[in-house]
């Protein structure tokens, strides 16, 4: 696991939480928030990118946890597409558009980029750290 103590330390968690609430934002826009199925479809899937962070990290293990970060990113790869659509239905302009796709991008990547650094790492939660010490 990497060396924070709990999930709300996490960069990926911090860039997730703000981006949700930048979705939450614009779900309340007027036309948009008469979009029942989109408007939750994509709260849904930006709330998931963090909770399934957090979920996986206090599953105290990397191999869990960097499943769970796969789920996170695939969320957040479905809220990207999700963008689209309410580009598209005219509910947000060009910027907030581009704006909200180089954030999901950005989270993305950052995911990626831990779960590269959770394989090379040595550190492998301290779920297996208790395993060893009972063995």
């Amino acid at each position: 696991m990497s060396s924070a103590k709990n999930f709300e330390e996490l960069y990926i968690w911090k860039l997730s939480r703000d981006f949700c609430k930048d979705i939450f934002k614009i779900i309340h826009y007027k036309e948009f928030s008469k979009d029942f199925r989109l408007k939750e479809q994509i709260r849904a899937s930006s709330g998931s990118i963090m909770d399934n962070i957090a979920e996986g990290f206090e599953r105290n293990g990397n191999k869990e946890f960097i499943q769970f970060l796969y789920i996170s990113k695939g969320s957040c790869g479905e809220t990207r597409s999700q963008l689209y659509r309410v580009f598209d239905s005219n509910y947000i302009i060009e910027e907030e558009f581009n704006d909200l796709k180089q954030k999901a991008i950005r989270i993305s990547t950052s995911i990626e980029n831990f779960i590269k650094y959770l394989h090379q790492t040595e550190i492998k939660g301290s779920k297996y750290k208790k395993q060893l010490l009972n063995s």
